[in-house]
C-alpha cells in the first residue's frame, strides 16, 4: 500500500469541513451544546466516540469495496 499525500490532505479538509459545519450554522447553540457534553461522565463520551469511528470506518470501508 503506498501513502497517497494528496488523498490525505483532502480526508483532513474534509474532517476540517465536517467539523467547522456546526459552529457555522448553530453558533448560538454551540456553547450550551459543548457545556452539556462538558458535564457528562467519560463513560458516555467514550462511547459517542467509540461509535463515530466505527460510522467513519464503517463509511471508509463500503467506499473502498
Amino acid at each position: 500500500m503506498q501513502f497517497n499525500s494528496s488523498l490525505f490532505v483532502t480526508a483532513l479538509g474534509l474532517a476540517f469541513v465536517i467539523e467547522g459545519v456546526p459552529y457555522f450554522l448553530f453558533a448560538e447553540k454551540m456553547p450550551r451544546f459543548l457545556a452539556l457534553l462538558a458535564g457528562q461522565g467519560s463513560k458516555p463520551l467514550r462511547f459517542m466516540g467509540l461509535i463515530a469511528m466505527l460510522a467513519g470506518s464503517l463509511l471508509i470501508w463500503l467506499a473502498s469495496s
